[in-house]
């Protein structure tokens, strides 16, 4: 049998009405005791005298998805967790916007900060995701995640 990766990439900044919609659905998932999230933001961080005006994510997506998912299986196996959701933007992104949104849920709360710590740091170890900064006098550079 195929396995089933979910695609995590969406297309430009992820908005709050996306991530309000995501918390919503779980007001259902009666066992659930506790959520975590984690929003990566972009910084209008000042390099070289020059403001960040936007940074635009390219991928790897078909390995980027299978290192998702490894995270993903590897994280249930560690923790205890009843949902896990990450999504990733593509794409430009203005300072100010969400990047990254990470959501997980547990019966308890210990496990979903655990775990939340965990993933954050594989994504940004693992996952071949770039990002070039786009100054506001439109030159750029690579991001290094630090």
């Amino acid at each position: 049998m195929e396995k089933k990766i979910k695609k995590v990439f969406v297309q430009g900044a992820i908005s709050p009405e996306f991530i309000a919609n995501s918390i919503a659905k779980h007001q259902s998932k009666t066992t659930i005791g506790a959520h975590d999230i984690f929003l990566g933001q972009v910084r209008a961080d000042i390099i070289d005298e020059k403001e960040v005006a936007a940074i635009e994510y390219t991928a790897y997506e078909e390995m980027a998805n299978n290192i998702f998912h490894e995270i993903r299986e590897a994280t249930f196996a560690k923790f205890h967790l009843s949902c896990m959701h990450i999504y990733h933007s593509l794409g430009t992104v203005k300072a100010g916007e969400i990047c990254l949104f990470v959501f997980v849920s547990s019966p308890h709360r210990k496990e979903v900060f655990e775990a939340m710590h965990h993933i954050v740091e594989e994504i940004k170890i693992k996952v071949p995701v770039f990002g070039k900064e786009v100054f506001k006098d439109d030159s750029y550079q690579w991001k290094v995640n630090k």
